[in-house]
């Protein structure tokens, strides 16, 4: 059997994918499988590749974009190619923060507080029309994000209200859609969930420290710029409720197969999702190996 690894991409974060695409293909090799790698710099290239190419399974290391959003899992559905990962419903809400954390909302899976804000909306009418106020009570900091982006591409942490209309900007720069969420101080957490034998389990959860400032997309991807605690200094209550909260994220959306569960640890040890990653990095900096190491 040809495992084909499909990686790249058009997305912001095509350079992320670059490196986990190599890194898994590199890996797939040396564990003896026949293994290709191609780079899909369109959705055009995909359907010439099923034309041509037909892989006997495709390993999705597609980040951003079509290749998270659902899209190339329903083709690849439709073509009875199999794939790695999770189906088209579940990455599609994954990939959409709001529905993501409607979702959270509904099936009670803490999560911080958020208002979503289409292309168009000022600063100034949000911070007039007070409907920001009960995002800044916890911290008085907020974060804005796009509604569809990963790598914390597009994502500003601010003071107040201070720079709004900047991250905004920024944010709508990559999606007609942003979020706006409540910061919450304390413990910064992933935890890898997996289906071994068809039942949600969890990796061992890792603490994220950043040497300077923020787990911005810098501290991410550059060697030794972040300390990660594998298994995150927690005691025995506090990991299973981390764990359990991230389990319940990852059947709210619907995943199967594996998961990545980014969540925020509050100064009362109350673990807080923050989102789903239905395809996460595979780099060499990247949270799902450390957490399988």
């Amino acid at each position: 059997m040809k495992i084909t690894v499909l990686y790249g991409g058009d997305s912001p974060e095509r350079e992320v994918s670059l490196m986990s695409g190599a890194a898994v293909a590199k890996a797939l090799t040396e564990f003896g499988h026949d293994t290709g790698a191609v780079d899909l710099t369109s959705r055009e290239d995909l359907f010439a590749l099923l034309a041509n190419d037909r892989p006997d399974f495709a390993f999705i290391a597609l980040h951003g974009g079509w290749g998270e959003d659902g899209t190339i899992q329903a083709v690849l559905d439709m073509a009875d190619v199999p794939f790695s990962g999770t189906g088209h419903e579940a990455c599609a809400l994954a990939m959409d923060k709001a529905a993501s954390k409607a979702l959270f909302h509904w099936r009670r899976v803490p999560s911080p507080k958020e208002l979503e804000v289409p292309s168009g909306t000022s600063a100034s009418e949000l911070s007039e029309g007070g409907r920001l106020a009960g995002l800044l009570e916890r911290s008085g900091k907020l974060v804005v994000k796009p509604c569809g982006c990963g790598s914390t591409v597009g994502v500003s942490i601010l003071q107040g209200t201070k720079g709004l209309q900047e991250a905004l900007d920024l944010a709508f720069r990559f999606d007609r859609r942003a979020l706006i969420e409540e910061y919450v101080p304390g413990k910064e957490l992933t935890v890898t969930v997996w289906e071994p034998k068809g039942r949600a389990e969890c990796l061992p959860v890792i603490e994220i420290r950043p040497r300077v400032g923020v787990y911005d997309y810098a501290s991410k991807y550059t060697p030794g710029a972040t300390e990660y605690l594998v298994p995150a200094p927690l005691n025995a209550a506090v990991t299973r409720r981390v764990q359990e909260a991230s389990i319940a994220a990852h059947e709210a959306l619907g995943c199967s197969v594996y998961s990545r569960v980014d969540l925020r640890m509050d100064e009362d040890d109350i673990p807080l999702v923050l989102e789903v990653n239905t395809a996460p990095g595979m780099t060499a900096t990247s949270l799902v190996p450390k957490a399988a190491a």
